[in-house]
């Protein structure tokens, strides 16, 4: 005689998408605040004086409190002891929080006063505007991140055994959608407004909103959790600090982490040089060159959902990993060696188009491969901490390759005066990005033989089949 079949609200699929439509706009907006002055980095010389060592500082800074105070390592923590719910909220509010102070940093009001004299009186080589401005980018990283690794558990948690790639994925995708938007509003509000801080202000309206959301997703979670309470899979034993040995133990949790963080270290740093490079490139216009490159995550958006329900049915994780790899290499090589100066103007657009193309399927691949990877290789009771860890590892990245790109820019501009805003400048920084895809497509090989000789599951369907 069969058991009954106990069943929740994650069990309704209307309400299980309802969930993951307020996270992932959350993270739309999130996406959006972080790249918010990519498409301005010329603008941000011209008004606040702010040089590629000092933009490259700035980049960075959104995740030094992440790496250096470990707060990822806590946010883990707090989500394996508090949850879901508690975790979303705060790392929410870190976000309003650091929102506002950059939007602050970048205001008239700001330079009248005496914070902005004692800060510009020391360390003068990096402006007041960028340090207040870095804090509060450090305070958003840390509630960013946060919200990172908490809409990955809440997935884990309302779409197990269900949809669980194809959420994760269309989560991503939305996400990305930010990018797209930003890169397409920021130098639109910049200009319309000649001035840097307009669009820093608008994503800052959105983040309270995504707030709002984060609040009303406790709702569906505190429904979810009281339902559940008898439910093996949500209550465990509890989380003790030891279990974060399991994490670090992890031979595999290894290859995983250093994957990826080679991975996103030639992808987000990128995006934050990009529009500049292809103005150097290509000799676009900020305004173009920033809606073109947006063309970036929006096939990442159309494709990473298909993908997510490739491997939910399919599999081949591993192998997406691999191609990704790959893929990422054929596109940060060809800007770096493709000669653009050499053809016609509508040559070196398509080219530039088409390697944007390519990187947006890279940045597909991989992620919609990696995180749904994650429940298969880790303990659920300390999946959350595994995926903390993992953005710590991946954060240390995030921080340092801005401001080694940035310094390796202003260092080719002092030897080499005749580079600055000329095609050459930018082929060792592209070369830099070529080489963490050929370490991560090197680390994908690696992973995919470990997966073959025991049987981890990342080339199985996520969906199981009775």
């Amino acid at each position: 005689m069969s058991q009954s079949v106990h069943t929740s609200i994650r069990d309704n699929a209307t309400v299980r998408w309802v969930v993951l439509f307020l996270i992932a706009l959350t993270m739309f907006f999130a996406y959006m605040f972080v790249d918010v002055l990519s498409p301005l980095k010329t603008m941000l010389e011209e008004q606040v004086h702010w040089d590629s060592r000092t933009f490259g500082l700035y980049g960075g800074s959104e995740f030094f409190l992440n790496v250096f105070a470990f707060f990822l390592i806590f946010a883990g923590i707090i989500l394996d002891k508090m949850g879901v719910r508690f975790t979303a909220l705060l790392s929410g509010s870190l976000m309003v929080i650091g929102a506002a102070i950059k939007v602050y940093a970048l205001s008239g009001a700001f330079t009248h006063t005496g914070l902005y004299t004692w800060l510009n009186s020391w360390w003068t080589a990096f402006p007041a505007t960028a340090k207040l401005a870095s804090l509060g980018f450090m305070i958003f990283g840390c509630g960013t991140e946060m919200g990172g690794v908490t809409v990955s558990r809440a997935i884990v948690k309302w779409f197990h055994g269900k949809e669980m790639a194809l959420a994760m994925g269309i989560e991503m995708g939305v996400a990305r959608l930010g990018v797209f938007a930003v890169f397409w509003l920021s130098p639109l509000l910049a200009e319309k407004y000649n001035n840097v801080q307009a669009p820093v202000i608008f994503c800052l309206i959105l983040l309270c909103i995504g707030l709002l959301f984060y609040l009303i997703y406790g709702i569906f979670d505190r429904k979810l959790d009281n339902e559940v309470k008898t439910d093996a899979q949500e209550e465990e034993e509890p989380f003790r600090l030891k279990d974060l040995g399991k994490v670090f133990g992890s031979g595999i949790f290894w290859v995983v982490a250093l994957l990826c963080v080679l991975y996103y270290s030639a992808i987000f740093p990128f995006q934050k040089f990009a529009t500049e490079m292809l103005e150097v490139k290509l000799g676009w216009e900020t305004s173009f060159a920033s809606r073109i490159f947006s063309l970036f995550p929006i096939g990442a958006m159309l494709i990473t959902p298909f993908l997510g329900a490739y491997l939910d049915n399919k599999g081949k994780g591993a192998s997406m990993l691999m191609i990704g790899s790959i893929l990422m290499i054929i596109c940060h090589s060809t800007f770096a060696l493709f000669p653009f100066q050499s053809v016609s103007s509508t040559m070196g657009t398509i080219v530039a188009f088409v390697a944007i193309v390519v990187l947006g399927i890279s940045f597909s691949l991989v992620p919609a491969a990696l995180w749904p990877s994650m429940p298969k290789l880790i303990d659920n009771k300390v999946l959350g901490s595994a995926y903390s860890a993992t953005f710590w590892i991946q954060n240390v990245g995030l921080m340092l390759v801005p401001i080694m790109i940035g310094s390796v820019l202003d260092g080719i501009k002092s030897n080499h005066p005749n580079l600055a805003g000329q095609p050459g400048l930018y082929t060792v920084p592209m070369l830099i990005f070529a080489c963490f895809g050929v370490l991560a497509l090197i680390l994908s090989i690696y992973l995919k033989a470990i997966d073959k000789k025991k049987g981890y599951g990342l080339e199985l369907p996520n969906i199981k089949h009775d």
